[in-house]
């Protein structure tokens, strides 16, 4: 087997261009057998403008529309970023909606007396409503990894919409087409195991966003007997996880990560576990951010496992906080949160300096704090009263939604917030994000549809007594 990177974790530019490099070497290889001359690379505008119309014509029929799409992609693949984002900015600009039909249609509806008429005008409303940009990316579905090839250049749009705005409207065309192909009833679930392909197995490292892969050895060991990992795969890209989940059969709620993801700790027997504990969960594809696959996949992995171990009594995650040491410094900062007399009083007895909540800034600024258990131990109360407000009480611009990412993905589908743990990550990633904190959401499947309404409809946060107690 080959030796894994130093560095497991995915690199996003370069996973886009190897994808989009095999999928040149797949139409190219397309174009080959069809006899067809390969369209020599020109994005020149008024050239790009006539290979996006030449694809929305019918002449020739499906196969002659299908060749024109590959070629216009294939020209695609061989641009450079400038040339690109001419690409894009033509696709954004001069195939939009024709504003000319939809007046027609609009007339013609308000005209319509009987119900057949008045349901004629309503599809032919909706028909032009619909971008021409749409029919044309829709010409990329029939070839041979054609939603990928829509994947990867909505990953690319993704980045670009940051300095030019005016390509959202495009970003978000592509979402919708992704999102009706992407759909949960077409995906497959999958249990990954230690006899995977090799390059399946490599991938996982890359793609894993939570906790790092440190080699095959880490890897393996994620993958053991009281281990399972699970992923959900699309028939257009069999070998590609889109997402993936990492469980952790024990006794009890874990409250660190070291402990689970120790090689050497004594592997326990599936059968003899009680709780199920989902400790990451990793999104592969940036361009399919915002199609939520996760809530589905949490849903069918606890059916499956409840089919294989009927003795799992308890479902719950170990979950990083990873908006938290931002959102300390910014209220510090701001002004908006202060120390208690008691707990400036056991911090200075450490310190032996005045402490105020700047100071504190200060203290944490580094990871050093975390080697120090007097100051630790300090520490400890603050940050958890801190941590508990902030996942109670921080919103996001929408005022009902928590601000922390993980909190509302887990809110939303229906959880609890159990169990806040103390130095459950010292990794530097977990001390810099989190100040070393993760926190156990509870699923209680007999409960899942009520907390989901509460959280979704009132904004109602269900929480342990432990947790809320810390911020009265």
């Amino acid at each position: 087997m080959i030796k894994p990177k130093k560095d497991s974790r995915p690199n996003q530019t370069g996973t886009i261009n190897s994808a989009l490099h095999n999928l040149s070497l797949v139409w190219h290889e397309i174009t080959r057998l069809s006899g067809r001359n390969m369209t020599p690379k020109d994005a020149r505008p008024d050239v790009l403008r006539r290979q996006m119309e030449a694809c929305l014509v019918g002449q020739g029929g499906e196969v002659s529309a299908r060749g024109r799409a590959v070629d216009l992609a294939q020209s695609f693949l061989n641009f450079s970023d400038d040339e690109r984002l001419v690409f894009f900015k033509i696709l954004a600009r001069d195939f939009g909606v024709d504003q000319v039909k939809v007046n027609q249609a609009t007339e013609a509806l308000k005209q319509a007396v009987d119900k057949d008429a008045l349901e004629n005008c309503q599809m032919a409303l909706r028909q032009a409503l619909q971008p021409a940009r749409v029919a044309l990316l829709r010409k990329f579905n029939a070839l041979p990894s054609g939603p990928r090839f829509l994947v990867e250049l909505r990953s690319e749009l993704l980045k670009l919409t940051v300095k030019h705005p005016e390509l959202r409207f495009l970003e978000r065309d592509l979402k919708d087409i992704l999102n009706s192909w992407f759909d949960v009833g077409f995906l497959e679930l999958r249990r990954i195991n230690w006899d995977a392909s090799a390059s399946l197995l490599e991938k996982l490292g890359r793609y894993e966003a939570v906790h790092r892969v440190r080699g095959w050895h880490d890897l393996k060991n994620r993958l053991d007997t009281d281990r399972r990992c699970f992923a959900f795969f699309h028939p257009s890209m069999p070998d590609e996880p889109l997402i993936f989940i990492e469980v952790a059969l024990v006794n009890g709620l874990a409250d660190q990560i070291q402990g689970l993801l120790d090689e050497k700790a004594p592997v326990l027997d599936p059968g003899k576990a009680n709780t199920a504990i989902f400790y990451s969960i990793s999104n592969t594809q940036q361009g399919l951010a915002g199609i939520s696959f996760g809530n589905f996949l949490i849903k069918q992995v606890v059916d499956q496992l409840r089919q294989e171990l009927p003795k799992l009594k308890q479902f719950a995650t170990l979950s990083p906080i990873p908006g938290f040491k931002r959102w300390l410094d910014q209220s510090i900062q701001e002004g908006n949160l202060d120390l208690t007399s008691s707990e400036k009083k056991k911090l200075e007895a450490v310190t032996r300096q005045k402490v105020s909540a700047k100071e504190l800034r200060e203290l944490l600024g580094s990871v050093k704090w975390a080697k120090n258990e007097k100051l630790a131990e300090a520490l400890k109360p603050i940050l958890l009263r801190f941590v508990a407000f902030y996942l109670l009480k921080a919103k996001g611009r929408n005022q009902q939604r928590a601000l922390d990412p993980v909190a509302h993905f887990h809110l939303t589908n229906g959880a609890r917030m159990k169990q806040l743990n103390w130095m459950a990550d010292t990794s530097g990633k977990g001390l810099r994000e989190s100040a070393g904190l993760m926190i156990n959401y509870l699923y209680s499947f007999d409960r899942i549809e009520r907390r989901h309404e509460a959280y979704s409809g009132q904004g109602k946060i269900a929480v342990s007594s432990t947790i809320s107690g810390l911020i009265k």
